[in-house]
């Protein structure tokens, strides 16, 4: 008697979002505030899981040791790239062929189209042991893959390993580069696009364009570039996308994984990073989230106060999931 007492109210305990349970209502509070679970959060099409990343995701559905029934579900009825659950395994076929892309080819030259553009870089090496980075070729495409801005750069310092057998680069192509300062000049009116610096706002930035990389945080500062952070949406540091919590990816395995063909098999060129970043970006957008605003706005609000810990003790599950928001800005929200 007493062990089944126990056992329905350790489901009573159990979190609507990842299913931990506890056998205390008040360590599922604890458990809610340090979580923040949000409609935002990758979510098995079967059982409903949440999951913090897509890594967690895959895990769940495809990895050493996955949910049984998910697997199951997922290997007749689930896409392998973006982890979406089809009504039959002849929509899956269907719906593969848009989901997976094709190496990119460069396109010529066109005007900014949408609100986004990427950057890419590519750098060899200075100092006397060739381990300092110094950009020596830039590229910025917009969110149709064509080719706004690209050009190879001079460095500042002398350059004494061109890491050709990466990046391609000989001294002949740096002699006659565009300087660092006008290529600074040149990046910064695309993406500021009329718009001055210091009247960026979150959620008002009018003309300006949204970046998208991967590792931006480097290659805006062998640019000598600065950006507001709440424009940038760095592929490297977005959570859904991130190995752990601490840990990138590379964008060599996140577009084989997500979208499902090969980069970086020989000379690496900036233009295909950018590509691949672009890609990820809008995947992630269009990601068909329930449009919760007071949710995924990147600030990690305490939606759990001391005050009312009898009051939310006494709610159950669903209802304390309702009050999570997410810690991140998710990027459907720039829709």
């Amino acid at each position: 008697m007493d062990s089944r007492r126990e056992s329905s109210e350790t489901l009573r305990n159990k979190c609507a979002a990842c299913f931990r349970q506890y056998n205390r209502m008040e360590h599922l509070v604890e458990h809610m505030k340090v979580s923040y679970h949000s409609v935002h959060e990758p979510k098995c099409g079967v059982c409903g899981k949440h999951c913090r990343s897509f890594e967690s995701l895959r895990e769940h559905l495809i990895g050493p040791l996955p949910k049984v029934e998910c697997a199951r579900v997922f290997s007749v009825r689930g896409c392998s790239f973006c982890l979406n659950i089809f009504d039959s395994n002849a929509t899956v076929r269907y719906h593969r062929a848009s989901c997976q892309y094709s190496r990119a080819a460069p396109m010529p030259r066109g005007g900014i189209t949408g609100r986004a553009v990427a950057l890419a870089c590519k750098m060899v090496g200075g100092g006397s042991d060739g381990s300092v980075d110094l950009c020596a070729s830039v590229c910025l495409i917009g969110e149709d893959e064509t080719t706004i801005f690209q050009t190879y750069v001079k460095p500042t310092v002398p350059v004494t390993n061109y890491r050709y057998e990466v990046t391609g680069i000989r001294p002949e192509y740096l002699r006659d580069a565009m300087p660092l300062k006008v290529a600074q000049r040149r990046i910064q009116d695309i993406l500021c696009n009329g718009e001055p610096l210091w009247k960026l706002r979150p959620r008002s930035y009018g003309r300006a364009k949204i970046l998208v990389g991967h590792g931006l945080d480097h290659d805006l500062e062998r640019l000598g570039l600065d950006y507001p952070a709440f424009m940038i949406r760095d592929t490297a540091k977005y959570p859904p996308l991130m190995k752990t919590s601490k840990l990138s990816n590379s964008l060599k395995y996140l577009t084989q994984a997500y979208l499902g063909y090969d980069i970086h098999t020989g000379i690496q060129n900036p233009y295909e990073d950018c590509v691949a970043a672009m890609r990820l970006y809008i995947r992630m957008r269009s990601q068909a989230h329930l449009r919760d605003y007071n949710s995924g706005s990147g600030e990690a609000q305490n939606n759990y106060p001391a005050w009312r810990q009898r009051e939310l003790e006494r709610m159950s599950p669903e209802e304390l999931l309702a009050l999570s928001a997410s810690d991140y800005y998710c990027w459907c929200l720039d829709y």
